[in-house]
């Protein structure tokens, strides 16, 4: 048992007991001390039972021994209870009992065992002191550790190595680097530990200069660095953004033989997945012999930070096979993966891991499941889990309002937004990104101006990603002009705020303030990235821009390294097909170096059905309707195709393969908010209680636009006998509904707001100018794809859509 051979001294023991040679107090302690050792819980625990057997509960030797086995695996209720049962204890006893609490990180037990210790008049020794140190460093309390500190100087104790190092421990995490550095100068020079210590003070201010300052130093005084000293440099350049700096020390590490070290190649690989250095970070784990917990949880921990959730869940797996059992942040990491894909069945199994593994109790892990079932729009699960945590912090209301945001239950996240100020819990950062964006998500301006003002009045008007959701929001909402101010008063903006405002000018018509805007990101030495250049490509198809765009496409790859995404290519489709130069769209989709998707060839078709071109048109639906047979937007499309050349049977051919194949349209439907209530409507819709005044508005509304030009053009999808047989009112779009619904409801100053989940249609969007024109309102409508804002008979599109 004294030289580590714990199972050899258990087997040896259970040969005695055989043997019925009954064990002396001080041979059933060295045996519980091996199984404390050799981490036999279970042999210990059947060595605890034959001590009841033999009555020698009583003995303080073996107590003591007890109370360390169970100490040593965390059972505090069980270690309580026999040191409750010892008629007498040492100085040992409660030695053991603090020095393991305060290990623990339950500092304040320590320091209340250590009062039971004075009360039953024993005084500590430099063991208990070290320990008590311990325990202060872990409660933060720089006031009892330095009562301590007095204690040990008029007591006389002469500090030992120990108990240095816990008097510079104390001091480095409370934050005392004054009287820490006092606490070095004056220790043992040669004790790397306290050199350690030092380097971790200087980390934990991010004093990059010092630490390597003190590390030359170290070095020079032939103080040799150990596994330690490494991870603690590291750590500083981790927490300064320093990476390269970082490597440099892996270089030394290498040159020092601890490139293998378990504890070094933790650190690097969390340095390295951090900063998304990951291939790097794989590299390390792959080749390390002796991969520890800590090692294959900064992998997965940094494939989620950096959103590759398949290949951290994989990791994930590969641990459990190596024979690694997930802790605590392992699992919340993995939990978080499997939010981040949305993978439920996988978040289920490893939920019901959490329970097997001991962690149900773990604020963190319930803080992922929260957001597990949030993001995968199980909403009942998820608030069922949030009233179950006991102690609620911004971490889990956070959890639930990025989850719902981020699901598409947008109302849910707004709900639990306001219970959260209700509850007083202060919002952050990530509260006000996941509420904007939800606002934003149901273009609920009035619900986003509202968050705004509590972001002003909290002071995060400053921070660049609640400033980005809130561009997103104007964006979102129609207001253009407030996106653009918001962008404008930024202190500070990076490429997703300038990709966001080219984004939102160009769903806006506003192609050439859009170009603008790239001009200037390029300026301010900003470096465009793929998501930048679908806002770019959007602006010049938005305003006929052709050369120029296929321009900015072949920039991407030949000045900025870019390879083009199908979107890139979709884009360009959508250039040629709206400028009508559909024989040249066909040849860049035939000749892409990658197989067109869906969304080239639906933007394809849908150019042939405003430029009536079957013949290219049929060969998209045909390729369209081999990659998505279940679509219903491609067969809509082909339809109305061969109904505006007038090929009513192919038209009523296609109709019937929708039928047969189970396919049905997505119906026509537009919204309108008024006085704080949402009124939905459908094409033809009747089921509205004021539907009768709303026809008879649209009537009188139709006679007056008729008499200054307008003409209804929706009824060339129908043939003459299907006009006749159907109810005049059975063609009237959800838009003209939702408008004429609006211009009865709101006051004349108020600008009408309509969305709509189709592309709008050219009669409706020729409707809407004259509307605008006659009513002297202004119209904002936003379809699938773009916002039209309607103003004195002229549309922000140039009828260019």
């Amino acid at each position: 048992a004294k030289n580590g051979l714990g199972e050899e001294a258990v087997g040896l023991y259970h040969q005695m007991h055989r043997s019925g040679v009954v064990p002396t107090p001080y041979v059933l302690s060295s045996v519980l001390s091996a199984c404390t050792k050799a981490a036999l819980f279970e042999q210990g625990r059947l060595v605890h039972v034959q001590v009841y057997k033999q009555g020698l509960c009583s003995e303080t030797v073996v107590g003591n021994a007890l109370i360390a086995l169970y100490l040593r695996f965390r059972s505090f209720s069980l270690a309580e209870r026999v040191f409750s049962e010892m008629p007498y204890c040492d100085r040992v006893t409660f030695n053991t009992l603090i020095s393991r609490h305060a290990q623990c990180g339950n500092g304040e037990s320590a320091l209340e065992i250590f009062e039971e210790m004075r009360l039953s008049g024993w005084t500590p020794d430099c063991v208990t002191i070290a320990s008590l140190l311990v325990a202060c460093a872990s409660t933060g309390d720089l006031n009892k550790g330095k009562q301590l500190h007095s204690y040990l100087l008029k007591a006389g104790m002469s500090p030992d190595y120990i108990i240095e190092g816990s008097l510079l421990d104390l001091y480095v995490k409370c934050g005392d680097i004054v009287d820490a550095l006092k606490i070095f100068k004056s220790g043992d020079r040669t004790n790397v530990v306290l050199w350690n210590l030092m380097l971790v003070a200087y980390g934990q201010v991010s004093d990059l200069a010092k630490s390597f300052d003190l590390f030359c130093q170290m070095v020079a005084a032939g103080v040799r660095p150990n596994q330690f000293t490494y991870p603690c440099l590291l750590r500083t350049c981790t927490y300064a953004g320093e990476i390269n700096l970082g490597e440099q020390i892996h270089s030394l590490s290498i040159k020092t033989g601890f490139e293998s070290d378990m504890y070094v190649s933790g650190v690097l690989i969390d340095m390295y997945s951090k900063y998304g250095w990951l291939d790097k970070a794989q590299r390390i784990l792959e080749i390390l012999e002796a991969k520890d917990v800590v090692s294959w949880t900064s992998m997965i921990a940094g494939y989620v930070q950096h959103e590759f959730c398949k290949e951290a869940l994989e990791t994930f797996k590969d641990m459990q096979l190596f024979g690694i059992w997930p802790d605590n942040i392992g699992l919340a990491s993995a939990i978080s993966a499997c939010a981040g894909i949305k993978a439920m069945r996988q978040g289920l199994q490893i939920h019901s891991r959490v329970y097997v593994s001991g962690y149900s109790a773990d604020v963190s892990i319930w803080n992922a499941l929260v957001n597990l079932y949030a993001r995968c729009g199980r909403s009942k699960e998820a608030f069922s889990l949030f009233e179950a945590v006991e102690h609620k912090d911004k971490i889990t209301w956070n959890g639930l309002v990025s989850g719902f945001a981020q699901s598409g239950l947008y109302e849910e996240a707004l709900e639990v937004f306001i219970k959260m100020y209700q509850a007083g819990v202060k919002y952050n950062v990530f509260t006000f990104v996941s509420s904007i964006s939800a606002s934003a998500n149901l273009a609920d301006i009035k619900q986003g101006k509202q968050i705004h003002a509590t972001v002003t009045k909290t002071g995060y008007t400053s921070e660049t990603e609640v400033a980005n959701a809130l561009i997103s929001l104007y964006g979102k909402c129609g207001s253009i002009e407030d996106a653009k101010m918001q962008f404008f008063e930024m202190p500070e903006r990076n490429d997703v705020s300038w990709n966001t405002i080219i984004t939102s000018c160009s769903q806006h018509g506003r192609g050439l303030e859009a170009l603008d805007l790239f001009d200037q990101m390029k300026q301010e030495g900003l470096k465009p990235n793929d998501v930048t250049f679908i806002g770019v490509l959007a602006a010049c198809s938005h305003v006929g821009l052709v050369e120029e765009g296929l321009g900015y496409f072949e920039s991407m790859s030949s000045e900025h390294g870019i390879h083009p995404r199908p979107d890139h290519y979709a884009c360009v489709v959508d250039i040629l097909g709206r400028a009508g130069q559909l024989d040249r769209a066909r040849k860049f989709v035939e000749e892409m170096p990658v197989s067109a998707n869906a969304m080239v060839w639906r933007t394809l078709l849908s150019a042939c059905r405003v430029h009536k071109n079957i013949e290219i048109g049929e060969l998209a639906a045909k390729c369209l309707l081999e990659l998505e047979p279940h679509d219903s937007a491609s067969y809509v499309l082909l339809s109305n195709a061969y109904a505006v050349t007038g090929k009513w049977a192919y038209r009523d051919h296609v109709r019937k393969m929708m039928k047969d194949r189970g396919v049905r349209k997505e119906p026509g439907r537009s919204w309108i908010e008024v006085k704080n209530v949402v009124h939905a409507f459908f094409v033809g819709d009747w089921l509205h209680p004021l539907a009768h005044q709303i026809y008879k508005y649209l009537a009188d509304l139709d006679d007056r636009l008729t008499k200054i030009g307008y003409i209804q053009g929706n009824y060339f999808l129908f043939q003459e006998k299907e006009k006749e047989q159907k109810d005049p009112t059975a063609f009237v779009h959800s838009e003209k509904l939702a408008v004429a619904f609006g211009l009865m409801s709101l006051p004349p100053s108020m600008p009408l707001r309509v969305i709509k989940n189709l592309r709008v249609c050219n009669d409706c969007h020729t409707w809407m100018k004259f509307t605008s024109e006659v009513m002297r309102r202004e119209i904002v409508l936003r379809d699938v794809y773009r916002f039209h804002h309607f103003n004195n008979g002229n549309c922000s599109c140039g009828d260019f859509w």
